[in-house]
């Protein structure tokens, strides 16, 4: 959500903001629905100033024996009239927060510009990309021949974009979760949260899955939303509430389902686990100082890489570019890993810095110690990571000529000791 403050003080920095997203300018429509609230307000305050002092003038006149009548009639016509801009006043708030809800969030300065993911900026890489001396076969190929991936059986119950797995592949994608899991407690600091996997409109507002994006995501009979990421329950944990400054950062992480209409990807990957309606996910959130967001920023992305450094997983980061980023995103790093099925990169971790945005769209805040007034806090979430796309890294990665599958050293201890799915 846009400060509509800032947007007074400073338009010019508003429209260019929304330039670099590709959008149009805003801040004149904006304002002049602002100017005509105010105005509102101004009548609202001055029609209940001169009633009171009306009020008052009748007192004194029906005491001294005067004739009240005319000031009677002024009293009774603003009390007509109130109502009127009261309701006036309220429409304009309401579509001035409606317009600001539905603008994405203002890039950070170092944001890379461009329209598109064709303009994103590659930062760096880790690992080589695996070579084999076969044709590398993709994922699907190899768990149908594994006989433990079946697209069939899962469209059957559910249609297309679901996947059944079968032995060991459910048990190495089980194995995966887990590890991330381990890794994101037990050595970087998160705490593990069991969040619910419905949430309200409050807390798909909160965090920018709403309004704009409802079809995106998956509504129960009872109004609920199944989460689309962890990251919308977990971050919410935290709206409406005043935090102490000195309990920041406060790190949250859970291997969840996740559910996705997928509305916007028709076409997109059609084939095999990569865009999946229902997938597991390890995600990270931080509630950050504004002065240490950067550096929380950074500090996620490498939790994130670390997974795949474990994995021996080669991948790129790629800095997203202001026409690639989300919605609620100031900054996103992306994490892709090589995919040999496919011979490229695949986003497997989007790492994103959203600022203060998601905090005035849930009330979050903090106090510091001697300070009157209270700001707002600075939201981070991350994958760390996508579970069923590390699990199609792994099976690519480690494949061998007769189709089995080398599981990773760093995932044997969850998997028995197996060190080869055949």
């Amino acid at each position: 959500m846009h400060d509509l403050k800032s947007i007074r003080d400073n338009p010019d920095g508003f429209d260019s903001g929304l330039r670099r997203r590709g959008l149009e300018p805003r801040s004149a429509g904006i304002l002049a629905l602002d100017e005509r609230r105010r105005a509102a307000q101004t009548a609202f305050q001055e029609m209940q100033a001169r009633r009171n002092e009306v009020s008052r003038q009748i007192g004194v006149l029906k005491k001294s024996g005067g004739d009240a009548q005319a000031l009677m009639d002024e009293v009774a016509a603003l009390k007509e009239r109130i109502p009127a801009v009261e309701e006036e006043d309220r429409q304009l708030g309401a579509e001035i927060d409606s317009i600001l809800a539905a603008i994405p969030n203002l890039p950070a300065a170092d944001a890379p510009d461009g329209p598109d993911e064709d303009h994103n900026v590659e930062l760096r890489r880790w690992g080589t990309p695996a070579v084999f001396d076969f044709e590398a076969r993709d994922h699907d190929a190899l768990g149908a021949g594994l006989g433990q991936m079946d697209f069939d059986g899962a469209a059957r119950l559910s249609g297309a974009r679901f996947v059944v797995l079968r032995g060991p592949l459910a048990r190495l994608q089980r194995a995966l979760g887990q590890f991330m899991l381990d890794l994101q407690t037990l050595e970087h600091g998160y705490t593990e949260i069991d969040p619910p996997l419905m949430v309200k409109d409050g807390a798909a507002f909160g965090t920018g899955q709403l309004p704009k994006f409802g079809d995106d995501l998956f509504r129960t009979n009872t109004g609920h939303w199944l989460i689309p990421t962890a990251e919308v329950p977990l971050t919410n944990l935290l709206g409406d509430a005043i935090i102490d400054e000195k309990a920041l950062p406060i790190r949250m992480t859970a291997l969840t389902p996740c559910f996705r209409s997928e509305a916007g990807a028709a076409g997109k990957d059609t084939r095999g686990m990569i865009r999946q309606h229902q997938f597991h996910k390890v995600e990270m959130v931080s509630i950050a100082h504004p002065d240490a967001s950067d550096l929380e920023h950074s500090r996620m992305t490498a939790c994130a890489e670390a997974v795949l450094q474990r994995l021996g997983l080669a991948y790129r980061v790629v800095a997203l570019c202001t026409g690639d980023m989300g919605f609620s995103a100031r900054k996103t790093y992306d994490i892709e890993v090589w995919l040999p099925g496919q011979q490229r990169y695949r986003e497997i971790s989007s790492c994103s810095n959203c600022g203060d945005f998601q905090a005035r769209r849930m009330k979050a805040r903090f106090k510091g110690e001697g300070e009157k007034g209270t700001r707002f806090v600075h939201t981070l979430n991350g994958s760390g990571l996508a579970v069923g796309r590390a699990l199609i890294a792994v099976m690519e990665n480690y494949q061998q000529a007769d189709g089995s599958i080398r599981v990773p050293e760093a995932l044997r201890p969850y998997m028995g000791g197996l060190e080869v799915i055949g």
